[in-house]
């Protein structure tokens, strides 16, 4: 009966399950789960526990993941808070829960030991990982915000944790030249999906994590037939990969042809793509448009 959940949304093993599943599906055990924050900058989430499997996604900064199991090899068993996954992370990354009250906008920040961009800097952060200021400082005219763990980051980098981009295609596009990552889902390489996923989530949309999930579960399905009707913010999918329209016959990716997130004529990728594994167009799907906007 476990087959039936797809691994990277349920907390579902055949030896163990989340207590909410209780009704639902026959294990050995079950578990409440404890909520943790990830303290690393970045953390691998893999579908077992295994350095050599590749990963599936990643864990930011901030975000909070509810721990099921935990290994004495220090593995954890849990789902993230942001969009659900479920995966194997380091148990070394894991740390206390904290209300966050800022998000990292800039696409990656510096944290340093203190206010003073001349300190060595203990890690670096990508956009969208979440911290807590407990205070501000100022060194040679530049702002700082003092995090709750001691370490600084530079204030204009931030934004409040409700902050919406009106733009959010515009976010996207700042990723421009970053490396093509499979699984990756930071500014310091990521995939086609969580380029997606990063970019909306700054224009206060929360989507899932994989591109066969948005292309089932996002917005408003649309005809595409006609090139011309597309909107800049539409998404464009093929099996497996999903491409942002930015403009009349442009499109933005991350792309494994290039290695690199990119613009791509809209004609030119469409003839490409049907020439190989992934085919042509399957779907087109367009965001609603938030309150505010």
């Amino acid at each position: 009966m476990t087959d039936t959940f797809d691994r990277r949304r349920h907390p579902v093993r055949q030896d163990l399950a989340a207590l909410d599943y209780q009704d639902r599906v026959e294990t050995e055990r079950f578990v409440e789960g404890e909520v943790f924050q990830i303290a690393a900058d970045r953390l691998d989430v893999r579908p077992e526990p295994r350095l050599d499997r590749s990963i599936d996604t990643e864990a930011l900064r901030g975000e909070w993941v509810t721990i099921y199991e935990q290994t004495p090899e220090g593995w954890a068993w849990g789902q993230l808070d942001t969009d659900g996954y479920v995966g194997w992370l380091s148990s070394d990354g894991l740390g206390a829960v904290s209300a966050a009250t800022h998000r990292v906008r800039a696409l990656r920040t510096y944290r340093y030991p203190g206010p003073d961009l001349k300190f060595p800097p203990l890690g670096m952060l990508s956009i969208g990982s979440k911290v807590t200021v407990a205070g501000e400082a100022e060194t040679r005219g530049l702002k700082y915000a003092q995090l709750s763990d001691g370490s600084s980051i530079v204030a204009k980098h931030l934004v409040p944790i409700e902050a919406k981009e009106m733009d959010w295609v515009a976010v996207a596009e700042e990723f421009v030249g970053t490396p093509y990552l499979w699984g990756g889902r930071s500014s310091l390489g990521l995939d086609c999906s969580a380029l997606v996923q990063l970019a909306a989530q700054a224009g206060g949309y929360d989507l899932p994590r994989d591109s066969d999930m948005q292309e089932t579960e996002v917005g408003e399905v649309i005809p595409h037939d006609d090139p011309a009707s597309l909107r800049r913010g539409d998404l464009m999918f093929w099996r497996g990969h999903v491409a942002i329209i930015t403009g009349p016959n442009r499109i933005l990716h991350a792309s494994g042809y290039t290695m690199t997130v990119a613009f791509e004529p809209l004609d030119q990728a469409i003839d490409r793509i049907a020439k190989t594994e992934w085919g042509a167009i399957t779907k087109v799907r367009r965001l609603p448009v938030l309150d505010g906007d």
